[in-house]
């Protein structure tokens, strides 16, 4: 797995997903608080499956070439 997200991206990444996972134990009592977990684990692994596919890499963006 290539690393295809953005350092920035990936702290962002990480901020919302917690913001949303924190939603368990202060938020409504559903289930949704789990997507939290997606976008935290794709922060930390600095790899995500859809840019994958569809060949995105936002790793390179704002290097000079």
């Amino acid at each position: 797995m290539k690393k295809n997200i953005h350092p920035v991206e990936r702290a962002v990444r990480v901020v919302v997903g917690l913001f949303l996972a924190s939603m368990a134990f202060w938020g409504p009592s559903n289930y949704w608080f789990l997507l939290g977990l997606i976008p935290v684990a794709t922060g930390f692994l600095g790899w995500c499956p859809p840019y994958a596919l569809f060949g995105i890499n936002t790793c390179n963006l704002g290097k000079q070439k």
